[in-house]
Formats: C-alpha cells, structure tokens, sequence
C-alpha cells in the first residue's frame, strides 16, 4: 500500500505542477525549470510504477495460484477501473514524452542526467501528442475520482484518523 500512497503523491505533484506551468506566460523566468522537474518527476513516476506492476504482478501470482477468484460483476467493475488507472498511469506520461521528443530532439532529462529519445523529433506530432496528453492526463483525473468514489470507506477512515491527528496536534499546541 506504501507505493500505492507514494505514486498518489508523484501524481498530484505532476497534475498540479502541469496545469500551473502550462498556464504560465513563456516571459516567466520558472517556467523552464517547471517543465524539467516535471518532466524528471514523470521518469520517477514511470520507474516507481514499473516496480509497482512487478510487484502486482508477484502478489497476484501467489494469491491466484492458490485460490481463483470469485468472477462477480463487482469483481470485474473493480478489475476494469485498475486495468484502466494502470493504462492511464502509463499512458500519460508516455503522451508527455511524445509532446516533449517531438517538439525538441534530447529535452527530457531525469533530475540534470539527460534521457535519450524514445520518439524522433517530428514537429507535426507536437499538436498531435499535447492533445493526446492533455486529454489522457484529464481523463485520468476522472478515473482517479472514480476510484476514490469506490473506495469511499477507506477514504472516509483515512479523513478521520487525519482530523484525530489534527484534534491532537491543537491539543498538544493549546496546552
């Protein structure tokens, strides 16, 4: 679970540092420096849910091996919604590097250390791969909230150890 919460935090980092920065005047001097944190965030990303899918891939080995599951409409529902946040989780940022390779032949680097091109320099793909990112990264949002819908209870739990952990720290800080 401790990687499912730490690719959860990589995400909104990504989601948000991409809707700040693509809205940010080409003049402002941060800009640039946006796109490349955010670009080396998506290669983490990419490297962290690689190492998530073996993993998955190594519990389900064990757990179906052993007992096949029940084959229920809310099993499938359930298995649908992942399937799909897996294909966006992977999707998106590949949609990145397409804009990213496209537009400039050797700009996505990882933290400084310079990447090499998964796609050719094509400036007519560059309309073609900020639709497709734009709209994958958007889409993905509304699975992200669908997820978090079916999963209300556990959400519901979470909010309420955080407020305790809130009512402690006042009480602590009050005294």
């Amino acid at each position: 679970m401790s990687i499912h919460w730490w690719m959860s935090v990589g995400y909104i980092i990504l989601f948000a540092t991409g809707t700040f920065m693509a809205r940010l005047p080409r003049e402002v001097f941060i800009r640039s420096s946006l796109y490349d944190f955010h670009k080396s965030m998506a290669v983490l990303v990419m490297a962290v849910l690689t190492w998530r899918i073996l993993v998955l891939l190594r519990v389900w080995w064990r757990k179906y091996t052993k007992k096949f599951p029940k084959l229920t409409p809310e099993w499938f529902k359930t298995v649908a919604l992942h399937s799909s946040l897996y294909i966006f989780m992977w999707a998106v940022p590949v949609a990145g590097f397409l804009l990213s390779n496209s537009y400039k032949s050797n700009n996505v680097s990882f933290f400084g250390i310079v990447l090499p091109d998964i796609f050719p320099q094509n400036s007519e793909m560059v309309d073609i791969g900020r639709n497709l990112h734009f709209w994958l990264a958007y889409t993905f949002l509304a699975f992200i909230i669908l997820h978090t819908i079916q999963q209300k209870k556990v959400v519901r739990s979470l909010w309420r150890k955080f407020m305790k952990i809130i009512k402690f720290d006042n009480n602590l800080s009050s005294e």
